[in-house]
C-alpha cells in the first residue's frame, strides 16, 4: 500500500456486489481511504464480506454508514437507489461526495437528487465493467482496469469534486469520461441494455424450443450460443431494474433493431447475398475497433476457453 496520504478518510460503499467488492478491493490495494465501511440489506452478504475482510467496519443500516464518510458509493440496482437515498440522505456529511454505479443515469438523478442536503455533491457515475458474476465472492481487484467510468455530473457540479471523483476512478485503474445522463442512456441502451436483452431473450427462445430438447442445447452449444449464455447469466434483479429504468431509450433501439431483424430476414427469404454480405463486413469491422480500442483481446474463442475462463484472467 502506498504510504502517502489517502485520497478519502473514509469511503461508505453501499452495497456489496461485484462492483462494489471490486472497489472494495481497488481502493484497499491503492491506499485510497483510511477506513472502508462496507453496508448491505442482506445479513448474510455482510457476514461474508466481514470474512473476506473487503472493510473495516460492517453496518446493515446505511444510515449509520454513511455518517461523516467523505466518498459513498451506491452499487446496488437502480431501482434501490431512491429509497436508500432517502435513509441516507440526513446522514450525509457537508462535503461528501454522493456517487453510484448504476447502468441508467436518468433515473438515479430522477429519484436520489431529491434527497441530497445542500452541501453534498452528488455525481452520478457508471464505471462500464462487470462479469456475468455477482456477490462479495465475485469481486476482484483489476475489473475496472482499462474500462470506462462514465460520469454524468449535474448544472452546478463543484469542479473539484468532480475533479476528486475522476482521480479516484482514475487510480482505480479507470478512463473517465463525462456526459449528459439522457445521452448516457441512450448509448447505454444499445452497447449494453440491448445485446443483454437479446441474450436473455435468445436463451429463452433455446429453453422453450419442442423440437429440440434441453440436453441438446447444452451439449452441443457452439460459441456463439455459449457467449449469449454468458449475458444472460447476470444478475436478474440488476437487469430488471435497468429495463424498467431505462424503458424509453431501450424501447427505441428496440424498434430500431426490430427494423433492422426484419431487413435481414427479407435478405435471407430472397436470397440476397450481397445485401448479408455487405452486413457481415460492416459488423467485423465494428469488432475490430473494439479490439484495437483495447476493450477486447484478439484471442480464438474470444480469449474465453473453460480451463482458464476465472475472473481477472
Amino acid at each position: 500500500m502506498p504510504d502517502t496520504k489517502p485520497m478519502f478518510e473514509r469511503v461508505a460503499l453501499i452495497g456489496i456486489g461485484l462492483i462494489g467488492s471490486s472497489l472494495a478491493h481497488a481502493i484497499r490495494r491503492q491506499g485510497l481511504a483510511g477506513e472502508i465501511v462496507i453496508s448491505t440489506r442482506s445479513s448474510e452478504t455482510l457476514k461474508r464480506a466481514e470474512e473476506l475482510g473487503l472493510g473495516d467496519r460492517f453496518e446493515p443500516d446505511p444510515a449509520r454508514a454513511v455518517e461523516d464518510a467523505d466518498l459513498v458509493v451506491l452499487s446496488i440496482p437502480v431501482g434501490a437507489c431512491g429509497a436508500v437515498a432517502e435513509r441516507i440522505g440526513p446522514h450525509l456529511k457537508t462535503g461528501a461526495i454522493l456517487t453510484d454505479a448504476g447502468s441508467t443515469k436518468a433515473s438515479v438523478v430522477r429519484d436520489v437528487a431529491p434527497h441530497v442536503p445542500e452541501g453534498v455533491h452528488f455525481i452520478p457515475g457508471h464505471p462500464i465493467a462487470g462479469t456475468e458474476q455477482s456477490g462479495p465472492d465475485a469481486g476482484f481487484t483489476s475489473l475496472f482496469e482499462g474500462r470506462w467510468a462514465i460520469l454524468t455530473p449535474l448544472p452546478g457540479t463543484d469542479p473539484a469534486a468532480l475533479e476528486k471523483l475522476t482521480a479516484f476512478w482514475t487510480a482505480c485503474g479507470s478512463k473517465v469520461d463525462t456526459m449528459d445522463p439522457a445521452h448516457h442512456d441512450r448509448v447505454l441502451a444499445i452497447v449494453s441494455h440491448l445485446p443483454h436483452i437479446i441474450a436473455y431473450n435468445i436463451v429463452g427462445t433455446a429453453d422453450d424450443l419442442e423440437t429440440v430438447s434441453k440436453s441438446e442445447v447444452i451439449k452441443y452449444s457452439a460459441s456463439g450460443f455459449r457467449d449469449f449464455t454468458r449475458l444472460a447469466a447476470s444478475d436478474p434483479t440488476m437487469w430488471r431494474d435497468v429495463c424498467l429504468a431505462n424503458r424509453e431509450a431501450i424501447l427505441e433501439m428496440l424498434g430500431r433493431f426490430s427494423e433492422d431483424l426484419a431487413a435481414l430476414q427479407r435478405s435471407i427469404r430472397w436470397g440476397d447475398g450481397d445485401a448479408l454480405f455487405d452486413l457481415f463486413t460492416r459488423t467485423r469491422a465494428i469488432r475490430r475497433s473494439i479490439i484495437e480500442a483495447g476493450q477486447e483481446v484478439d484471442a480464438p474463442d474470444f480469449g474465453r476457453h473453460p480451463e482458464i475462463a476465472k475472473p481477472g484472467e
